[in-house]
């Protein structure tokens, strides 16, 4: 697969890997175009994309807890951006330590890593997620 591809009305699905050319589309759930730059590595992509976005999900297309994920966010009020990455893309990543055994799906919000769907929870359930979407301007109250 090169560049970017629509799986859902919500989804995009992005090959980060070196394509061979530009590609440029924009989503229905976020302002913000994604972007493909030839010169870019995956890792370099993946940090832009979550300093672009305030409240970004990594995933593979055949993951559950994705959508457990953007049902909880939408629930607030949030329509957060949804990257499906094929497994040799998911190891770039990033996370503050290496203790993440299955990282998919990941939520970063703000630039954080907030890590999976059971510490999206535990950030909700604490009531810290509305103040952090609130902050970082995913969600006006």
């Amino acid at each position: 697969m090169q560049g970017l591809r629509r799986c859902s009305n919500d989804v995009v699905q992005l090959d980060l890997s070196t394509p061979t050319t530009t590609t440029t589309t924009t989503t229905t759930t976020s302002s913000c175009s994604l972007s493909i730059d030839v010169d870019e590595s995956t890792e370099a992509r993946i940090q832009r994309l979550i300093s672009e976005h305030p409240v970004i999900i990594f995933t593979r297309s055949s993951c559950c807890m994705c959508h457990v994920m953007k049902k909880l966010l939408a629930t607030i009020g949030v329509n957060p951006t949804v990257i499906e990455l094929d497994d040799h893309e998911i190891a770039a990543l990033p996370f503050p330590d290496n203790n993440h055994r299955n990282p998919i799906p990941a939520v970063f919000i703000g630039g954080d890593s907030v890590g999976g769907l059971e510490s999206l929870v535990a950030l909700h359930v604490s009531g810290h997620l509305v103040p952090k979407l609130v902050q970082v301007g995913a969600l006006w109250v």
